[in-house]
Protein backbone atom coordinates (compact mmCIF):
# COMPACT_ATOMS: atom_id res chain seq x y z
CA UNK A 1 0.00 0.00 0.00
CA UNK A 2 1.51 3.58 -0.87
CA UNK A 3 2.37 5.52 2.40
CA UNK A 4 0.96 9.37 1.85
CA UNK A 5 3.39 12.18 1.90
CA UNK A 6 3.83 14.80 5.16
CA UNK A 7 0.74 17.00 4.99
CA UNK A 8 1.32 20.38 4.01
CA UNK A 9 0.14 21.69 8.07
CA UNK A 10 3.05 18.80 9.19
CA UNK A 11 5.16 20.73 6.84
CA UNK A 12 4.31 24.07 8.13
CA UNK A 13 3.85 22.64 11.97
CA UNK A 14 8.15 21.65 11.71
CA UNK A 15 8.85 24.89 9.85
CA UNK A 16 7.38 26.63 12.81
CA UNK A 17 9.33 24.41 15.52
CA UNK A 18 12.34 24.98 13.45
CA UNK A 19 11.79 28.91 13.41
CA UNK A 20 11.59 28.86 17.42
CA UNK A 21 14.53 26.74 17.89
CA UNK A 22 16.48 29.14 16.06
CA UNK A 23 14.88 32.30 17.94
CA UNK A 24 15.85 31.18 21.50
CA UNK A 25 19.27 30.34 20.35
CA UNK A 26 19.36 34.18 18.95
CA UNK A 27 17.79 34.81 22.32
CA UNK A 28 20.22 32.61 24.31
CA UNK A 29 23.30 33.99 22.06
CA UNK A 30 21.94 37.54 23.21
CA UNK A 31 22.26 37.14 26.61
CA UNK A 32 25.64 35.41 27.19
CA UNK A 33 26.75 38.21 24.84
CA UNK A 34 25.64 40.71 27.17
CA UNK A 35 26.60 39.24 30.37
CA UNK A 36 29.89 38.99 28.97
CA UNK A 37 29.89 42.52 27.75
CA UNK A 38 29.29 43.29 31.66
CA UNK A 39 31.71 41.44 33.09
CA UNK A 40 34.57 43.37 30.33
CA UNK A 41 32.77 46.80 31.21
CA UNK A 42 33.27 45.55 34.83
CA UNK A 43 36.78 44.06 34.65
CA UNK A 44 37.92 47.50 32.92
CA UNK A 45 36.38 49.72 35.70
CA UNK A 46 38.36 47.71 38.22
CA UNK A 47 41.61 47.66 35.76
CA UNK A 48 41.16 51.78 35.86
CA UNK A 49 40.70 51.75 39.43
CA UNK A 50 44.25 49.47 39.56
CA UNK A 51 45.62 51.36 37.66
CA UNK A 52 44.68 54.78 39.09
CA UNK A 53 46.01 53.17 42.50
CA UNK A 54 49.46 51.96 40.94
CA UNK A 55 50.24 54.83 38.68
CA UNK A 56 53.86 55.94 40.03
CA UNK A 57 54.73 51.54 39.90
CA UNK A 58 53.82 51.70 36.45
CA UNK A 59 55.39 54.84 35.19
CA UNK A 60 58.31 53.85 37.03
CA UNK A 61 59.13 50.19 37.23
CA UNK A 62 59.64 48.62 34.11
CA UNK A 63 58.88 45.01 35.26
CA UNK A 64 55.25 46.20 36.75
CA UNK A 65 54.84 48.19 33.53
CA UNK A 66 54.72 45.03 31.24
CA UNK A 67 52.51 43.06 33.79
CA UNK A 68 50.05 45.65 33.75
CA UNK A 69 50.82 45.75 29.21
CA UNK A 70 49.70 42.39 29.69
CA UNK A 71 47.05 42.29 31.89
CA UNK A 72 45.33 45.02 29.29
CA UNK A 73 45.84 42.97 26.49
CA UNK A 74 43.97 40.09 28.09
CA UNK A 75 40.87 42.19 27.36
CA UNK A 76 41.83 43.92 24.35
CA UNK A 77 42.79 47.26 26.41
CA UNK A 78 45.23 48.81 24.10
CA UNK A 79 47.04 52.33 26.33
CA UNK A 80 49.17 52.91 22.83
CA UNK A 81 46.13 52.93 20.72
CA UNK A 82 45.64 56.57 21.61
CA UNK A 83 47.51 59.50 22.90
CA UNK A 84 44.75 61.17 24.21
CA UNK A 85 41.64 59.92 26.81
CA UNK A 86 42.19 57.93 30.19
CA UNK A 87 45.29 55.90 30.15
CA UNK A 88 47.15 58.89 28.31
CA UNK A 89 45.56 61.47 31.33
CA UNK A 90 45.89 59.02 34.03
CA UNK A 91 49.40 57.33 33.05
CA UNK A 92 50.89 59.15 30.84
CA UNK A 93 51.69 55.78 29.06
CA UNK A 94 51.06 56.54 25.80
CA UNK A 95 53.40 60.04 25.93
CA UNK A 96 56.18 57.55 27.82
CA UNK A 97 55.82 55.20 24.41
CA UNK A 98 55.94 57.90 21.72
CA UNK A 99 58.72 59.70 22.98
CA UNK A 100 60.71 56.56 23.49
CA UNK A 101 59.72 55.40 19.95
CA UNK A 102 61.27 58.94 18.75
CA UNK A 103 64.25 58.41 20.91
CA UNK A 104 64.47 55.07 19.32
CA UNK A 105 64.50 56.73 15.65
CA UNK A 106 67.14 59.13 17.08
CA UNK A 107 69.68 56.16 18.25
CA UNK A 108 68.93 54.25 15.27
CA UNK A 109 69.55 57.08 12.55
CA UNK A 110 73.08 58.07 14.24
CA UNK A 111 74.42 54.40 14.51
CA UNK A 112 73.01 53.65 10.87
CA UNK A 113 77.10 54.70 8.75
CA UNK A 114 78.13 51.84 11.27
CA UNK A 115 75.56 48.98 11.24
CA UNK A 116 73.35 49.37 8.28
CA UNK A 117 70.61 49.96 10.59
CA UNK A 118 70.85 46.06 12.14
CA UNK A 119 71.11 46.57 15.89
CA UNK A 120 70.67 44.30 19.12
CA UNK A 121 67.81 44.98 20.98
CA UNK A 122 70.24 45.05 24.19
CA UNK A 123 72.71 47.47 22.53
CA UNK A 124 69.55 49.90 21.78
CA UNK A 125 68.67 49.53 25.06
CA UNK A 126 72.09 50.49 26.32
CA UNK A 127 72.49 53.72 23.76
CA UNK A 128 68.79 54.33 24.85
CA UNK A 129 69.98 54.50 28.71
CA UNK A 130 72.87 56.21 27.97
CA UNK A 131 70.72 59.23 25.78
CA UNK A 132 67.91 59.09 28.41
CA UNK A 133 70.31 59.65 31.38
CA UNK A 134 71.04 62.99 31.02
CA UNK A 135 67.78 63.94 32.15
CA UNK A 136 67.16 63.70 36.11
CA UNK A 137 63.50 62.62 34.83
CA UNK A 138 64.46 59.74 32.88
CA UNK A 139 62.79 56.39 33.23
CA UNK A 140 63.91 53.40 33.83
CA UNK A 141 63.38 51.47 30.44
CA UNK A 142 62.85 47.34 29.42
CA UNK A 143 63.31 45.29 26.51
CA UNK A 144 59.83 44.70 26.73
CA UNK A 145 58.98 48.56 26.71
CA UNK A 146 61.61 48.93 23.27
CA UNK A 147 59.87 46.15 21.62
CA UNK A 148 56.38 47.71 22.29
CA UNK A 149 57.99 51.42 21.04
CA UNK A 150 58.92 50.11 17.95
CA UNK A 151 55.45 48.28 17.34
CA UNK A 152 54.04 51.67 17.22
CA UNK A 153 56.74 52.61 14.70
CA UNK A 154 55.27 50.20 12.04
CA UNK A 155 52.60 52.52 11.08
CA UNK A 156 55.08 55.22 9.70
CA UNK A 157 55.79 52.26 7.34
CA UNK A 158 58.50 49.19 6.81
CA UNK A 159 61.29 51.13 8.10
CA UNK A 160 61.21 49.69 11.78
CA UNK A 161 61.09 45.50 12.30
CA UNK A 162 61.71 43.46 14.97
CA UNK A 163 63.91 40.42 13.53
CA UNK A 164 64.14 37.20 15.79
CA UNK A 165 67.11 35.31 15.77
CA UNK A 166 66.91 32.05 18.07
CA UNK A 167 65.98 33.59 21.63
CA UNK A 168 67.76 36.96 20.38
CA UNK A 169 65.76 40.21 18.83
CA UNK A 170 67.48 42.60 16.63
CA UNK A 171 65.44 46.23 15.17
CA UNK A 172 65.67 46.57 11.78
CA UNK A 173 65.66 50.38 11.08
CA UNK A 174 65.83 50.75 7.25
CA UNK A 175 63.32 49.57 5.01
CA UNK A 176 62.86 46.41 3.20
CA UNK A 177 62.52 42.39 4.04
CA UNK A 178 64.75 39.63 5.20
CA UNK A 179 64.43 36.43 4.00
CA UNK A 180 64.77 33.17 5.74
CA UNK A 181 68.57 32.85 4.16
CA UNK A 182 69.14 36.21 5.48
CA UNK A 183 68.33 35.58 8.82
CA UNK A 184 70.29 32.49 8.70
CA UNK A 185 73.08 34.65 8.14
CA UNK A 186 72.56 36.30 11.34
CA UNK A 187 71.83 33.40 13.44
CA UNK A 188 75.41 31.86 12.31
CA UNK A 189 77.09 35.18 12.81
CA UNK A 190 75.48 35.36 16.52
CA UNK A 191 78.98 33.17 18.27
CA UNK A 192 81.71 35.46 16.24
CA UNK A 193 80.48 37.92 14.17
CA UNK A 194 81.33 37.13 10.78
CA UNK A 195 80.42 33.88 8.26
CA UNK A 196 82.26 32.46 5.10
CA UNK A 197 81.16 30.90 2.80
CA UNK A 198 82.76 27.44 3.42
CA UNK A 199 81.48 27.90 7.04
CA UNK A 200 77.91 28.45 5.39
CA UNK A 201 78.66 25.25 2.55
CA UNK A 202 80.43 22.98 5.59
CA UNK A 203 77.17 23.85 8.73
CA UNK A 204 73.97 25.19 6.69
CA UNK A 205 74.66 22.74 3.80
CA UNK A 206 73.67 25.20 1.43
CA UNK A 207 76.09 25.39 -1.97
CA UNK A 208 78.51 28.09 -3.01
CA UNK A 209 75.57 29.48 -5.47
CA UNK A 210 72.99 30.03 -2.74
CA UNK A 211 76.00 31.25 -0.05
CA UNK A 212 77.28 34.10 -2.13
CA UNK A 213 74.01 35.34 -3.45
CA UNK A 214 73.12 35.37 0.70
CA UNK A 215 76.03 37.54 1.52
CA UNK A 216 75.85 39.68 -1.49
CA UNK A 217 72.74 41.03 -0.69
CA UNK A 218 73.89 41.65 2.95
CA UNK A 219 76.36 43.42 1.53
CA UNK A 220 74.40 45.33 -0.41
CA UNK A 221 72.18 46.40 1.99
CA UNK A 222 74.73 47.60 4.13
CA UNK A 223 74.13 44.88 6.80
CA UNK A 224 77.69 43.27 6.53
CA UNK A 225 80.89 43.96 5.74
CA UNK A 226 83.76 42.33 3.62
CA UNK A 227 86.88 41.51 5.36
CA UNK A 228 89.58 40.58 2.36
CA UNK A 229 91.97 40.92 4.44
CA UNK A 230 90.93 37.26 6.30
CA UNK A 231 93.87 35.17 6.38
CA UNK A 232 92.26 32.09 4.94
CA UNK A 233 89.11 33.29 2.65
CA UNK A 234 86.55 36.45 2.65
CA UNK A 235 84.89 36.66 5.76
CA UNK A 236 81.26 38.82 5.98
CA UNK A 237 81.34 40.66 9.39
CA UNK A 238 77.88 41.55 11.04
CA UNK A 239 78.03 45.17 12.76
CA UNK A 240 74.70 44.85 13.91
CA UNK A 241 75.49 42.25 16.15
CA UNK A 242 78.01 43.75 18.27
CA UNK A 243 77.67 45.07 21.52
CA UNK A 244 78.65 47.57 23.72
CA UNK A 245 81.24 49.34 20.54
CA UNK A 246 81.26 53.04 20.45
CA UNK A 247 80.02 54.90 17.51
Amino acid sequence: MRRRGAGVGAINKSKLAQTKYKDKGYELAADQLEQMSKQLETFRDHLEQFASKHKSDIRKNPQFRQQFQEMCASIGVDPLASGKGFWSEMLGVGDFYYELAVQIIEVCLSTRHRNGGLMSLEELRDRLAVSRGRSQQAQDISLDDILRAVGKLKNLGNGFTVIQVGRSFLIQSIPGELNMDHTTLLQQAQVTGYVTISFLVENVKWDEERAHRATDHMVKEGLAWVDDQAPEERQFWFPGLWSGISA
